[in-house]
């Protein structure tokens, strides 16, 4: 079968759905299908290209926020469009921006069946500009994007049950599929035997995009109330516009005396990532908005136990294995209480490590991807 995935920037680094879309086309060639990509351009120069490469779309004074947030837009160009949909027998929509409206009426146009891939809330883009709080505003949006792409597509992924349930409420037309976006096995490199934690600073480990959204200030918020404060080493992997802020936040508990070991701000690779989820005695994951949240999955398959926040538009909470690694979004006091019952308890934290790290078999990217093919050919049939 011949797949086009359609995605502003199929390159982008530090953005999840860039690199789930890379993971997810990798895999579909491997399982035995044709898979083209249009895209806009590569920004290292010396790197891959898209298969129909579209022009870069820069939104001037808005555009370093943007690439902060690892998004990166592409001009809309419909000869290329066009040649792009003729030749392929699926098109699949990464997301629901102008390049996917324009391409969702060609494919109409050329009787060309449509799917896609629901990433992505409104409030992950209105965070970013202060507005992630305004119901009213993230509606409207996501009704645009049901009427003006998602509804052009025959089916649509669902990442989790949080993203099919809105989607149900919302009343989309697609036949929607509840598919995790999966992850790459991967085994442990933490050792099994339970390590000496005596006199040592615990690691605790916050990764992911540091905006507003993320919430990462909770989780700073939280050492005011956390007894094993002056133990902690906090470890931010990632970056976004709130990194500043969080380093003037951190110099400030440092000062005050309440952390007594500086944390570290550090964007990492996929290595790198696995090495710090390997070393950490606990994972915490604030985002207030979350379609799936595969950072926390890929962090627990190295064994560590995670504290998740648990909000209307987070789906990451279904990784949660009980209450104890679920705290109410935006609550410092619960966040903190969280982190004290598991640093107080060597032992329980790291017999639940390694069921943590069992769960996430039931989320491996083979299954995603045979689920996908399914999807595929089912909106071809039509």
């Amino acid at each position: 079968m011949k797949i086009l995935f359609v995605v502003n920037n199929y390159f982008a680094l530090g953005n999840g759905l860039s690199a789930s879309a890379r993971r997810t086309v990798q895999y579909l060639r491997e399982a035995g299908e044709e898979v083209r990509v249009l895209s806009g351009p590569n920004p290292d120069p010396h790197g891959s290209h898209p298969d129909y490469e579209l022009k870069h779309l820069s939104f001037g004074i808005l555009e370093p926020i943007l690439k902060s947030q690892g998004y990166n837009f592409a001009k809309t160009d419909r000869r290329i469009i066009t040649e792009a949909i003729r030749w392929c027998d699926v098109v699949h929509l990464e997301e629901p921006f102008v390049i996917q409206m324009v391409a969702s009426r060609i494919a109409k146009k050329l009787r060309k069946p449509c799917t896609g891939t629901y990433h992505l809330h409104p409030e992950n883009i209105f965070y970013t500009l202060g507005m992630g709080w305004w119901r009213g505003i993230n509606a409207s949006l996501l009704l645009i994007w049901r009427d003006f792409v998602f509804n052009y597509c025959s089916d649509l992924q669902c990442p989790s049950q949080n993203v099919l349930e809105r989607l149900k409420r919302y009343g989309f037309r697609s036949h929607l599929h509840l598919i995790s976006n999966g992850i790459i096995p991967d085994a442990p490199l933490r050792p099994r035997e339970a390590p000496e934690t005596e006199n040592k600073p615990y690691i605790v480990a916050c990764i992911g995009r540091l905006s507003g959204e993320k919430d990462q200030f909770t989780l700073l918020r939280s050492m005011n109330y956390c007894h094993n404060a002056d133990r902690i080493k906090l470890i931010f992997a990632g970056r976004g516009p709130k990194r500043k802020a969080l380093q003037r936040k951190v110099r400030q508990m440092v000062n005050k005396g309440i952390l007594k070991n500086e944390p570290s701000f550090e964007f990492m690779d996929r290595d790198g990532l696995r090495n710090l989820a390997s070393r950490a005695d606990l994972y915490i994951h604030c985002a207030i908005v979350e379609v799936e949240g595969l950072s926390a999955l890929e962090a627990l398959q190295q064994a560590v136990v995670p504290v998740i926040a648990k909000g209307r538009l987070s789906a990451t909470p279904q990784f949660a294995l009980d209450e104890r690694s679920l705290f109410e979004a935006r609550n410092p006091k619960d966040l903190a209480a969280r982190i004290d019952l598991w640093l107080d308890n060597d032992e329980e934290r790291h017999r639940m490590a390694w069921m943590y790290a069992e769960s996430t078999k039931n989320y491996d990217i083979q299954l995603s991807i045979a689920a996908l093919q399914q999807m595929f050919r089912q909106a071809e049939a039509l």
